[in-house]
């Protein structure tokens, strides 16, 4: 496997014995992973997607993270916004209407 240029996480809320729950799987996160997935396919961005357990950051939830730009998305609950967002990546910009400000206290 070659290493993607992209890694993006979306919190699935996933506890240690694997049940889903908390904030972000209560708000649909799970829900967006296959149009998340094809949007990726479809624009033929060079990414994987991950579900993740707890990104504890439940106030902004359900959250999306982009590595290795470190950019962390917030209340991520229409196909619409995953659009924005993923344009602002092919662009190389930020979609900062979503943007999470102080990523180092999430």
């Amino acid at each position: 496997m070659n290493k993607p240029q992209l890694h993006i996480l979306v919190c699935a809320s996933f506890r240690s014995g694997g049940d889903m729950q908390g904030v972000c799987h209560k708000k649909g996160s799970a829900d967006l992973l296959p149009y998340l997935e094809n949007e990726i396919v479809d624009r033929e961005l060079d990414a994987v997607v991950t579900s993740t357990g707890c990104l504890k950051a439940c106030d902004h939830g359900p959250v999306m993270v982009i590595h290795p730009q470190n950019q962390w998305y917030a209340r991520i609950t229409a196909e619409e916004m995953i659009d924005e967002i993923l344009d602002a990546v092919e662009d190389g910009q930020v979609a900062a209407r979503y943007l999470i400000e102080e990523t180092k206290n999430v």
